[in-house]
C-alpha cells in the first residue's frame, strides 16, 4: 500500500504551492481507508465527507435514474473529491463506487472550519479544486443537455424534412413520366388548324384557371358534385377519356360554364383533343406546384433551424423579437406536437419591443419548457399548450401553460435541482430545468412554477433591456 507522505502530497499539482507544515497538518487529521472492488464509498442521502484523496485504484461516480445507472465520471490516483471548503452541497445525491482495490486518504470533515481559519494556502488550493470542478461539470452538463436537445430536434426535423423531401422525389419522377407521355396529346394539337384568336382565347382561359388553383377549397361533398357535373358535360359533348381527366379540371376550379366558353372558342370538332391537352397541362402544373410547395417547406425549416440556433450571429447579447424564437421552437418541435395531438394557443403581445438577450440561449429555455410540457400532456394522449407573452414595466413575461396532470406538490421545490428528473432513463438528464434557471438568471430574470392537476404554469420574467 502506498504510504502517503508530505512529499507525495507535494507531488500533486493541487498542492504544489501549499507549505509543508500545512500538508503535515492535513495528514495528521486524515486517515487511510481501503475499499474492495465494487464496494460503495458513498450513497444518496448520506452527509458529504472529506476531502478525500485517491491514492491507489479508481473511483466511479454515478446516479440511478429510472432503474438505470447513469455514470458521470471515473477518477484515479491523485484526484481530490468529496466535501470541500465553502461547498454548498451537504448531502450526497449520487453514488461513489470502488473500481479495483481502492485506497483513499480521508480528511476529518469536522475540522474544515479550523482549516479555513488557520491554513490559508491549503484552503485556497481546495477551493480552486472546487471552482474548477464546478466549471468543468457545468460545461459538461450544458453540453449533455444541448446534445439531448439536439437529439430531440434532430428526430423531429428528420420527420419534418422527410415528408417534403419524399414528395419532391415522388412528384419529380411522376412529372418525368407524365412529360414522356404528353407528345400523344401534343400531336393532336399540331394537326389542328386553329385561328390566332382561338389560340389566344384558349391560352387566356387556361392561364386564368391556373391562377385560380387553391383559391376555393371544396368540401368532399362539393367536389363530388362538381365532378359529377363536369363528367355529365363531358358525356354530352363526347369527350374522350373524360373519366381520367375530370379530376384535374376540378383541381383548377373549372365549371360547366367555363367549359361552355371553351367549346364556343374551339368548336366541337376540336373540343375533345383540346380538353385532353389542357388536362396534361393542368397535371404538369399541379405537380410543379407541389414540388415548389415542398421545396418552400424545406427552405422554411432550414431558415428556422438557422434562426433557432442563431448560428449566423455573434455570441453577445443582441436585440431581437422574442416571438420569432418561440415560433421557431414550435417549428422545431412540430412533429412532436402533432404526434402528441397538442393544440397550440399563441397569446402573444405583438406590441412588445425587441429584447436584448442571448437569443440562442433563450431558445434553449423555450425548447426545454415546451418539450417538458408536451411530455407532461402525453399521458392524456392530447392536450392544449398555451404560450402567453406580456410586458410588465421594464420586464417581459413569458408563460408556458399545459393542461397535463400537474407536478406533485411534494416535488415542486426540487424540479430546478441538478439531476432531478421524473423522466425515464434516456429521456431526461435532470439538467433541463437547472439549465433553464441558470440561463434566466444570466438574463437577470427569474422563473417560477405553479402547478395543479390540469394546469401547470411556468413563468419566465427578465429585463427587456438586459
Amino acid at each position: 500500500m502506498q504510504t502517503v507522505t508530505v512529499s507525495w502530497l507535494k507531488s500533486l499539482e493541487a498542492f504544489n504551492n501549499v507549505p509543508e507544515d500545512q500538508l503535515q497538518w492535513l495528514l495528521d487529521n486524515s486517515v487511510d481507508n481501503i475499499f474492495e472492488d465494487g464496494e460503495l464509498f458513498m450513497q444518496p442521502g448520506e452527509p458529504m465527507s472529506g476531502p478525500h484523496i485517491t491514492v491507489d485504484g479508481s473511483l466511479r461516480f454515478f446516479m440511478m435514474q429510472g432503474g438505470f445507472r447513469r455514470e458521470f465520471t471515473v477518477v484515479g490516483p491523485g484526484n481530490i473529491s468529496g466535501y470541500l471548503p465553502f461547498s454548498r452541497g451537504k448531502i450526497s445525491k449520487g453514488y461513489a463506487q470502488a473500481i479495483g482495490k481502492l485506497h483513499i486518504r480521508s480528511f476529518n470533515t469536522e475540522q474544515i472550519p479550523e482549516m479555513i481559519r488557520n491554513h490559508y494556502e491549503l484552503t485556497q488550493s481546495l477551493v480552486n479544486i472546487m471552482t474548477t470542478r464546478v466549471r468543468d461539470f457545468t460545461a459538461l452538463q450544458q453540453q449533455n443537455e444541448k446534445m439531448m436537445a439536439l437529439g430531440k430536434l434532430s428526430a423531429g426535423l428528420a420527420h419534418e424534412l422527410n415528408n417534403p423531401a419524399s414528395a419532391i422525389v415522388r412528384d419529380s419522377l411522376t412529372l418525368k413520366k407524365h412529360l414522356e407521355q404528353e407528345p400523344e396529346s401534343v400531336k393532336a394539337i399540331f394537326t389542328m388548324r386553329l385561328e390566332p384568336d382561338q389560340v389566344t382565347g384558349i391560352t387566356d382561359l387556361l392561364f386564368q384557371q391556373i391562377s385560380q388553383q387553391n383559391t376555393t377549397r371544396l368540401s368532399l361533398k362539393q367536389r363530388t358534385h362538381r365532378e359529377d357535373e363536369i363528367m355529365e358535360w363531358f358525356d354530352e359533348h363526347e369527350v374522350e377519356n373524360g373519366y381520367d381527366i375530370v379530376e384535374s379540371f376540378v383541381d383548377f376550379n373549372f365549371s360547366t360554364e367555363t367549359l361552355e366558353k371553351l367549346d364556343a372558342i374551339v368548336g366541337s370538332e376540336n373540343l375533345s383533343d383540346i380538353l385532353n391537352w389542357i388536362s396534361d397541362v393542368l397535371i404538369s402544373e399541379k405537380m410543379i406546384s407541389d414540388i415548389q410547395e415542398s421545396a418552400r417547406r424545406i427552405a422554411e425549416l432550414v431558415s428556422s433551424v438557422k434562426t433557432f440556433t442563431h448560428m449566423d450571429r455573434g455570441q453577445d447579447k443582441q436585440y431581437a423579437d422574442i416571438h420569432i424564437g418561440i415560433r421557431n421552437t414550435l417549428t422545431m418541435l412540430g412533429y412532436k406536437i402533432r404526434k402528441g395531438n397538442i393544440n397550440v394557443i399563441e397569446d402573444f403581445d405583438e406590441t412588445l419591443p425587441e429584447v436584448k438577450a442571448l437569443i440562442g440561449e433563450l431558445n434553449q429555455v423555450w425548447t426545454n419548457l415546451i418539450d417538458n410540457a408536451i411530455d407532461a400532456m402525453s399521458v392524456n394522449g392530447k392536450g392544449t399548450l398555451t404560450i402567453k407573452t406580456r410586458r410588465d414595466r421594464e420586464f417581459v413575461e413569458v408563460f408556458i401553460v399545459d393542461d397535463g396532470p400537474g407536478i406533485p406538490e411534494d416535488i415542486q421545490s426540487l424540479i430546478f435541482d441538478p439531476f432531478f428528473t421524473t423522466k425515464e432513463m434516456g429521456k431526461g438528464t435532470g439538467m433541463g430545468l437547472e439549465v433553464v434557471q441558470r440561463i434566466v438568471k444570466q438574463h437577470r430574470g427569474s422563473i417560477k412554477v405553479k402547478s395543479e392537476p390540469g394546469k401547470t404554469v411556468f413563468s419566465v420574467c427578465f429585463l427587456i433591456d438586459g
